[in-house]
């Protein structure tokens, strides 16, 4: 039976008669919450004027391949955050989580301050790739979440906060985007032409970003702690300069306590312990077919010398390549991969519905052919699309406060990934119908399919970052895990938009515009076929529920095998 946790004034909790639980990370995870705000906020900054960006650069005279250029744009960011992807977690293993993060932040920073000074699509590419090459910070702040919570009654609330810091991102970077591109067209009265602002119409929401951006680097330096298990030992000067500015200021706790040497040893030791607890699952999908006789990481944890194991451990993975084929299972291989096809499908929905949204009727109108032949658009401006994609944002923000922690703990990440894979191909297969419907009813029509791609996306990411979590064999391979999980993601994100984009093009000039989003709707079912094959971390292969007679046994099998291998006897548990 599972006992209610009590508080202690420590800032922990305890289980009467089991191991203290840590208290939750929240000051922690406001800081790594004001760092990742700042690339929502750039990223999507952008999705409002592309398709106007585009025409400005005057590459093509052809309205239909707007799209393609602008999936261009939208993919060299992430072609480039593939090629880096993998080297940026293996740093992070190396160097520490805090220095990649501000490295990524930085790079962000210069980034769109490049790409507000573009003056033709070439510079604009040079800057998205910038962008791409210096940022690794998605696989690290996965992996720095799962280091600051390491208690599986606590994923389903750590795993939604950084979700929820997206779509705030997506609320404002929208917003701003659409609302200071082109200032001299939309305020004549305040900006004038033949300023600096008419010469480069787009820098004005760039310039917006990289100060956020700025923000965000000076947040993280001076209170961000690391994370690492190893490197989180070593002495950090930002960190101290941040608490000593917060001394002088009666109203504020320090960001983080000293501790004495001991203290960190024991939290260096608790840090190490694989990911996987069988005997600590996520509420309400616990199961009983877990067998905790069998499994090697119970055993080496009865162990008292936990230190000389998780040594021995690092030392092997080094001889092997941070053992590639230990650390890589198939269940690791098979989410990272249904990781990739979801990135996929859900950046090309994002990258398709502003161009979607600003696109005109065609002047030389094509006589449509129901169910598949047709061609339209919704013609709005570039503040209309901004507008829209911020109301999505704020209620992504809703469903990711009040409706994922109450999902994920209700039905467990697996069965809720598994239920939306299956079902995401029906998104894409209905929305280019919505340009058919009467005008009256099209933003009704694009309401509910926003709050469904919205709903959808909110639960599905949170559960694969929960089961990456759950599969990964230690805390020591979790950054390269979440390093290639990001390089595999970034990859697909980068062919999403260039294909949908050639495919819109394709389909607005041979009368089918809705082909894009019934491409996407095909990789969706791929997609549901790799995420049904992947297993449930919380079952293991014998099915024999623990029962106290076969508890006792277990633990007399703990202690003879660590007294043979020259350990001191484990105490039994009682």
């Amino acid at each position: 039976m599972r006992h209610s946790p009590l508080t202690r004034t420590s800032g922990s909790s305890v289980n009467n008669g089991r191991a203290p639980v840590p208290a939750f990370p929240r000051r922690q995870m406001l800081v790594l919450a004001i760092c990742r705000i700042c690339e929502p906020i750039a990223f999507m900054g952008i999705f409002p004027y592309v398709y106007f960006m585009i025409e400005d650069f005057h590459v093509t005279e052809d309205a239909s391949r707007i799209a393609f250029y602008a999936g261009m744009v939208t993919s060299a960011f992430t072609f480039a955050e593939f090629s880096t992807g993998l080297l940026w977690g293996r740093l992070s293993d190396k160097i520490g989580r805090k220095p990649v993060l501000l490295t990524g932040l930085a790079g962000t920073a210069l980034s769109v301050l490049v790409f507000g000074f573009a003056p033709n699509l070439t510079v604009a590419l040079l800057a998205r790739a910038i962008g791409g090459l210096l940022n690794g910070n998605m696989g690290v702040v996965q992996t720095t979440v799962t280091e600051l919570v390491t208690n599986k009654e606590q994923q389903p609330r750590a795993y939604t906060i950084m979700p929820v810091v997206w779509c705030l991102g997506s609320i404002i970077g929208p917003m701003i985007g659409g609302a200071l591109a082109r200032p001299c067209i939309s305020y004549p009265s305040l900006f004038s032409p033949g300023t600096i602002w008419d010469r480069y119409p787009y820098l004005l929401p760039n310039l917006f970003s990289a100060f956020i951006v700025l923000i965000g680097v000076v947040n993280g330096f001076l209170f961000l702690e690391e994370t690492h298990s190893q490197k989180k030992m070593q002495r950090d000067r930002g960190l101290e300069l941040g608490n000593w500015i917060l001394d002088r200021i009666a109203r504020f706790r320090r960001c983080a306590e000293p501790r004495d040497e001991k203290s960190k040893l024991k939290d260096r030791e608790d840090e190490m312990q694989p990911l996987l607890d069988h005997d600590e699952q996520l509420p309400t999908y616990r199961t009983n077919d877990n067998t905790p006789a069998n499994s090697p990481r119970l055993k080496s944890a009865s162990a008292p010398t936990i230190t000389q194991d998780v040594l021995d451990l690092t030392q092997s993975m080094e001889d092997v390549g941070v053992g590639f084929s230990k650390t890589f299972t198939r269940p690791v291989v098979l989410n990272i991969i249904s990781f990739g096809i979801l990135a996929f499908h859900t950046m090309t929905f994002d990258q398709l519905l502003p161009v979607f949204l600003a696109t005109a009727p065609p002047k030389n109108r094509i006589e449509p052919s129901l169910p598949l032949k047709f061609v339209d658009g919704f013609n709005l401006d570039s503040k209309t699309v901004g507008i829209i994609l911020s109301l999505q944002g704020a209620y992504q923000l809703l469903v990711n406060m009040f409706l994922v922690p109450r999902v994920l703990s209700r039905f467990g990440p697996l069965r809720s990934f598994r239920f939306i894979v299956v079902a995401y191909f029906l998104l894409y297969l209905l929305t280019p119908y919505l340009v058919l419907l009467p005008p009256a009813y099209r933003m009704i029509g694009l309401a509910i399919v926003l709050a469904w791609k919205c709903t959808f996306s909110t639960i599905v990411y949170p559960s694969n970052a929960i089961l990456i979590a759950d599969l990964a064999p230690s805390h020591l391979a979790l950054g390269t895990i979440n390093g290639v999980a990001a390089s595999t993601a970034s990859l697909c994100r980068a062919f999403g938009p260039t294909i949908s984009g050639i495919l819109y093009s394709v389909g607005l000039k041979t009368g089918y515009s809705g082909l894009a989003w019934w491409s996407s709707a095909l990789v969706a079912i791929g997609g549901a076929i790799v995420g049904l094959r992947i297993p449930d971390p919380t079952v293991r292969s014998t099915p024999t529920p623990p029962s106290q007679d076969n508890a006792h046994d277990r633990d007399v099998e703990v202690a003879e095998q660590s007294q043979a291998s020259g350990h001191a006897q484990a105490n039994p548990r009682s």
